[in-house]
């Protein structure tokens, strides 16, 4: 039996800049308690919108990450009957929005499925965060905490579809789905009430990620986030064949010993060409996740230092 190899870590050359961060709830204050296991953002009118994967509401913080900013708070939404999320799951995974008909879809990341394992669920919200409906997306899934845990709104010549990023290599759990090289986003259109599955997006074998947490594109390229490997890697995306160049990937960066030190990075939004805006969840009880405490719960922006793509 072949050993598997371990991921190539980036170089500190292309670790991320950082440009501010801050703790969410020092932006908020404690209105939405003191536990924020922040997992998806989008950044929107000189604001960022954060999904927790333990909350119901969206948080709004300015892009300022000032404390003071009126723009600060939680957004709490009424539900429809049918747009929550299963009831493993109190929040969301990531968050989407199509600028055309300027609606917002949230993400839950799997729910059981008669005969067919799993599904991940798709709520739609329009322009005042008013729920629309909700629908699974139709791929299958075998593993319910090795779903979908990144989404995308793509306009592809007029037509809407929704990216929605696998955790797993292949989108599989157990060794499998930590094994790198396997990266996958699948690709869904509306059809009527249905989101149905129209094309695989596969990142490139090269990609030294043991799991995916987010996905964001902008003006041709995007930008894929993973927490275990505490890194970021850019590309260029042809959506007229579903397809992704090599890119390059961007370390998170590093305490002076070269070891990671944001450990629970959850969520990414393009915020401008050359910067992105990452959100990191709770960090687990343990000796070994002390040094992210420091990071966690909190928002950051970086700069992606000689971005050409």
């Amino acid at each position: 039996m072949t050993a598997t190899k371990k991921p190539r870590k980036p170089e500190k050359a292309d670790e991320l800049r950082l440009v501010k961060e801050a703790k969410i709830q020092d932006l908020i204050g404690d209105g939405a308690g003191t536990r924020l296991e922040a997992s998806g953002v989008l950044y929107r009118d000189g604001a960022f919108l954060i999904v927790c994967d333990n909350l119901p509401s969206l948080i709004r913080v300015s892009s300022e990450l000032s404390p003071k900013a009126p723009e600060n708070g939680v957004l709490s939404r009424a539900r429809s009957k049918k747009s929550g999320p299963s009831k493993t799951n109190v929040g969301y995974e990531d968050l989407a929005h199509d600028a055309a008909r300027d609606h917002y879809y949230t993400l839950s990341e799997a729910e059981p499925v008669k005969s067919k394992g799993f599904r991940a669920r798709v709520q739609e919200y329009d322009a005042k965060l008013r729920p629309i409906g909700s629908a699974q997306l139709e791929f299958d899934l075998a593993d319910a905490n090795k779903g979908m845990e990144g989404l995308e709104w793509v306009d592809r010549s007029g037509t809407g579809h929704l990216l929605a990023l696998c955790e797993g290599n292949f989108c599989a759990g157990g060794k499998k789905g930590r094994t790198p090289g396997g990266g996958r986003i699948q690709v869904f259109r509306r059809e009527g009430k249905r989101w149905t599955n129209t094309a695989t997006i596969r990142l490139p074998k090269s990609l030294p990620f043991e799991d995916y947490s987010s996905v964001s594109v902008r003006d041709g390229r995007i930008a894929v986030l993973s927490q275990a490997s505490s890194a970021l890697w850019v590309g260029r995306i042809d959506t007229k064949k579903w397809e992704v160049d090599e890119g390059r990937v961007h370390r998170l960066p590093t305490d002076g010993k070269g070891r990671t030190v944001y450990g629970n990075p959850e969520g990414v939004s393009w915020v401008s060409a050359d910067h992105v805006v990452i959100v990191s969840d709770r960090a687990k009880k343990g000796a070994t996740n002390a040094r992210f405490r420091a990071k966690d719960q909190s928002i950051h922006l970086f700069l992606i230092p000689g971005n050409n793509h």
